[in-house]
């Protein structure tokens, strides 16, 4: 019943008093460090949607240390504003979570992706939601679509060893041993190597045809270019540490990752890409999640205003058109789709496999 009531109310908007003063929206990015250049694609996103839809904005420093979400959360209820957005780091977070429930303030997380948080926030009834997806969204994605696309096929995986590597490829592993699909051949390799013609031969004898590798692009690239000079026919896919700098070594064209896609969906795709172009922003990293997190925030609070609704409440279970496509919270306040994508390299980009082939 909430849903129908919210996403009749969508046709309402419209109709809903003007607010008395502009919304006020709450921006946490880093300003300074090794994270100063996410936090500008926080601020360059929030400031494209915010300065069309005449929403002010306030930048709060992120620090990303131990203890700042107490005052994080301290200067977003001093700044009046309804709602924030951001929260690179978890440390933002924790500690200034009961203050913002306290307000009523929602609190949208474009990057943390830790399960504890969310756990804690479901438990306390927090408005926090997460427009990241979650840890288990990449390795879910690439089963889905191995079992999809390479049934029938004989599939390798391999990892790099590192832990995040070797994690992602044991959890493909277990859901497709799950399934009833048993890899032809598992095997952790050295990165950062200038070849791999022996791990290519060896692919060669298992009669691999598609390969899962969990490791960076240039181990990838390398991987590629070797099985090119050894002749065999080999799919390659890859998971979001694919988009990276195509060096040293070039990618091959064809070679596939699951990651988000980085260009602006949805019925404004078209306008707010000239947009880019025209303001020289190149929607990479969290230009285009911050853009949509105003956009979100933006047709909330008009529900809330014209149903009488708190802001939290108006973002659940209402689907909202924004500059990654169709997004829609949960009742877990997660994202209802997994947002990964099937993407493929083309020339100097990847992009995105259409739907129907995928």
């Amino acid at each position: 019943m909430k849903r129908l009531l919210l996403t009749g109310a969508m046709t309402a908007i419209a109709l809903a008093p003007a607010f008395a003063e502009p919304l006020t929206l709450a921006v946490v990015a880093p300003k300074s460090g090794l994270f100063d250049v996410l936090g500008e694609q926080v601020r360059q996103g929030a400031h494209l949607a915010a300065d069309r839809l005449s929403i002010a904005l306030v930048e709060i420093e992120e620090s990303c240390t131990e203890g700042s979400g107490p005052k994080i959360a301290e200067q977003i209820r001093a700044a009046g504003a309804k709602a924030a957005i951001g929260f690179l780091c978890s440390e933002s977070l924790v500690g200034g979570l009961p203050q913002l429930a306290e307000a009523g303030i929602p609190a949208i997380t474009l990057s943390v992706r830790w399960k504890g948080l969310m756990e804690d926030s479901a438990k306390e009834s927090w408005p926090f939601f997460r427009l990241a997806p979650d840890s288990d969204a990449e390795a879910k994605k690439l089963s889905e679509i191995i079992l999809r696309d390479w049934a029938g096929d004989a599939v390798a995986l391999l990892d790099d060893g590192t832990i995040r590597g070797r994690e992602l490829a044991d959890a493909v592993r277990a859901s497709l041993e799950e399934s009833g699909l048993k890899p032809v051949f598992t095997d952790t390799f050295r990165p950062g190597q200038e070849q791999q013609l022996t791990l290519v031969r060896r692919l060669k004898k298992t009669g691999a045809s598609r390969v899962f590798i969990g490791g960076d692009r240039n181990d990838v690239a390398v991987i590629a270019r070797d099985a090119k000079t050894e002749k065999l026919a080999l799919t390659i896919l890859g998971g979001d540490a694919m988009r990276a700098a195509n060096e040293p070594v070039p990618l091959e064209d064809g070679v596939l990752a699951v990651g988000l896609d980085e260009t602006p969906q949805g019925p404004s795709a078209e306008a707010l890409a000239a947009e880019l172009t025209e303001k020289k922003i190149s929607a990479e990293g969290y230009v285009l999640p911050a853009h949509a997190a105003v956009t979100i925030l933006a047709d909330a609070a008009g529900i809330s205003s014209a149903m009488g609704t708190a802001l939290p409440d108006a973002l659940v279970g209402t689907p909202f058109e924004t500059a990654l496509g169709p997004v829609t919270f949960g009742e877990d306040h997660e994202l209802s789709e997994n947002p990964y994508r099937l993407l493929e390299w083309k020339g100097n980009a990847f992009v995105a496999v259409p739907d129907k082939t995928q």
